[in-house]
């Protein structure tokens, strides 16, 4: 209930201004000159901050040279301090995944060991590589594939919310919408299955967060004499990795799954991991 509350405040703190999905505006205020924590679409209606991936990928295309270097530090910083628990619990992106995944179908709890390595050439080909290197010849400008092609959050909380409230915008619709709504659709049906297989496989934040998880001052500790070796903490962990010995992968998410689990409290949230 704790994580849940937590999702729910974070999501709110994204995006204050709900009032805008029924007027079909966008805020643009001073607050979309600093990031949010989460994927969280600039173009959402709601979205008071703008979203870390998009204000990269600007940067590499050709725009927001003054932001580079806060924007890189902001990432370095939120992964520094709290690697991957930031999808945990602060992502509007995870949060509606782990909504989905609520819904009554069959799971695969499923580790997806080389397809999470997928989510690294994602950020580097789509936010980095194609915008630097692929130009308009009039304007000098890159072009934001990750967000043109498949960012589910640009689809979810910005098109589809822009286009109910706006009959502008939906005259305006072609081809590249039909592409991003079938990859919205088609990872939206993924999380009914498969935990946070967005997160884990194509999410370009997730794959920065994951590269300070091993580092990170917040962690999940193991405290090894309290342990009574039950595995229920593995049996509890969606993504189908040993807590024990795995609570800094890469994927882990710091869900609290297997803290939860553990009867002999032996997992905890901390600071200083004794153990791993």
């Amino acid at each position: 209930m704790k994580r849940l509350l937590a999702q729910i405040g974070f999501f709110v703190l994204h995006n204050p201004y709900l009032q805008n999905f029924f007027s079909g505006r966008i805020y643009d205020g001073k607050l979309k000159g600093f990031c949010a924590p989460g994927l969280n679409c600039y173009s959402c209606p709601a979205a008071a901050f703008s979203c870390p991936i998009g204000s990269l990928q600007n940067f590499f295309r050709g725009t927001g040279h003054n932001i580079s270097l806060f924007v890189t530090g902001f990432l370095i910083a939120m992964g520094a301090a709290f690697g991957r628990f930031v999808c945990g619990f602060a992502c509007p992106m995870g949060f509606l995944q782990d909504l989905i995944y609520k819904a009554p179908t069959p799971k695969f709890r499923v580790r997806l060991r080389k397809l999470s390595y997928f989510k690294y050439i994602v950020l580097a080909a789509f936010v980095i590589i194609l915008p630097f290197s692929v130009r308009d010849y009039l304007s000098g400008l890159g072009y934001p594939w990750f967000c043109a092609y498949i960012c589910p959050s640009g689809t979810i909380f910005g098109a589809w919310p822009l286009l109910a409230a706006n009959d502008f915008i939906r005259g305006m619709l072609g081809a590249l919408f039909n592409i991003k709504t079938a990859v919205a659709i088609g990872l939206i049906t993924m999380a009914l299955f498969i935990n946070r297989f967005f997160c884990r496989v194509l999410c370009p934040l997730g794959a920065i967060y994951a590269m300070f998880n091993k580092i990170s001052f917040v962690r999940i500790n193991h405290d090894k004499p309290a342990c009574a070796n039950c595995a229920k903490c593995s049996e509890s962990c969606n993504l189908r990795l040993d807590p024990v010995k795995e609570s800094s992968h890469p994927d882990c998410m710091r869900c609290g799954n297997c803290v939860r689990a553990c009867g002999e409290k032996a997992l905890k949230y901390g600071t200083i991991n004794k153990s791993n």
